[in-house]
């Protein structure tokens, strides 16, 4: 019996996004479909290329179509992405698909080493990702990225001079670190450091990004303002850890974005330093800063719960020696890549409710 394309297509408008709740056909995400005798090929167009559930989606697809077609068939599944965005002709920032401040109310978080571990994860899954390091006054991306003596490059387009970012382990990066001396202070007052930020969103080439992570300085500031007034933001990432005065001040960094000056979206709590294990004893946890308390903050918010990071000497030391520990293969590795997995997937599903409400 032939079969046709059709027929593939009626069996994979069974197959259901899990986290959309629609089926892959009316949401577009199969393409190329050929049938050659007992052969059938199509590509998949995933809505990040960190999706968790691309291997539950191949599966789901392979079992509608020997369910509603045939379990003779071959079947070839190619899986892409193309990352969403709500987006349209922006004169700043236009080829950037996703921008995600990554905030805290309170310093010393973890909030820096979690945008750096982040943003490579992110990488590595194969998006194209950026990092805008609008910590003017305390810049740890040079640091982090063993790229403390790079000089970012400038290109001429269109008459305007604009920065060229640098590139280290797959990320583009500016921040004020490389434009000034490590050891001198930068003293400005807050509209130098707003006009500063203003400079590496406007007056650089960032060129096509799926995700452009911005590391906010501690606190509510001027710099937050300059954001979200600039360029509009995708959502907003709060860092917290789980003592008492660390949570108040993430209280009020994440009540910041819920102003309807602001109206920024929260895309979860990540929960650093949630507990300590010592390496001689790796099935013990102790929980030094209190227990569970960036669950209870995004459950008292109603916003996700992206996970928890546990405080390790290696991912100091990572961060110390400018290889972010996203890039070993021990198990730390692997957490940051299920927390960047989680945060593209609620990218995804965020802009996908709003398109879905401006429908």
């Amino acid at each position: 019996m032939a079969y046709t394309n059709e027929d593939i297509l009626r069996a994979l408008s069974h197959v259901e996004e899990p986290d959309l709740k629609r089926d892959l056909v009316s949401l577009n995400m199969i393409r190329d479909v050929q049938v050659s005798g007992n052969r059938v090929s199509f590509t998949v167009v995933l809505t990040t290329p960190a999706c968790p559930l691309k291997e539950l989606i191949r599966q789901n697809c392979e079992k509608a179509i020997a369910e509603h077609v045939s379990p003779d068939l071959s079947v070839q599944i190619h899986m892409t992405a193309d990352v969403t965005s709500l987006r349209g002709n922006e004169q700043l920032l236009p080829g950037v698909k996703n921008i995600i401040a990554i905030a805290s109310g309170k310093g010393g978080v973890g909030k820096s080493t979690t945008t750096a571990n982040l943003a490579i994860a992110l990488a590595q899954s194969g998006a194209k990702v950026g990092i805008i390091d609008a910590d003017i006054f305390g810049p740890s991306m040079p640091t982090m990225f063993n790229c403390e003596s790079a000089r970012p490059g400038v290109i001429k387009k269109n008459e305007r001079n604009l920065i060229v970012p640098i590139e280290q382990y797959g990320v583009k990066l500016l921040s004020i670190g490389f434009l000034a001396p490590p050891e001198d202070a930068v003293v400005w007052r807050g509209p130098m450091a707003s006009s500063a930020l203003r400079q590496f969103i406007s007056d650089a080439d960032w060129g096509d990004l799926d995700y452009l992570l911005v590391d906010l300085p501690p606190g509510t500031s001027d710099i937050h303002l300059t954001l979200v007034q600039t360029v509009p933001v995708t959502g907003a990432v709060i860092v917290t850890t789980p003592q008492k005065v660390a949570l108040a001040d993430a209280q009020k960094g994440l009540a910041m974005f819920r102003q309807k000056m602001i109206n920024v979206p929260i895309l979860g709590v990540i929960e650093n330093m949630a507990y300590f294990t010592p390496e001689e004893l790796p099935e013990n946890k102790y929980y030094l800063f209190g227990k569970d308390g960036g669950k209870m903050l995004a459950k008292r918010n109603e916003v996700p719960f992206l996970g928890e990071i546990p405080l390790v000497q290696s991912i100091r030391e990572a961060g110390d020696n400018g290889r972010p520990v996203v890039m070993s293969n021990d198990i730390m590795a692997a957490s940051f890549k299920e927390l960047a997995e989680s945060l593209a997937r609620h990218v995804a599903m965020r802009n996908a409710q709003m398109e879905l409400a401006k429908a």
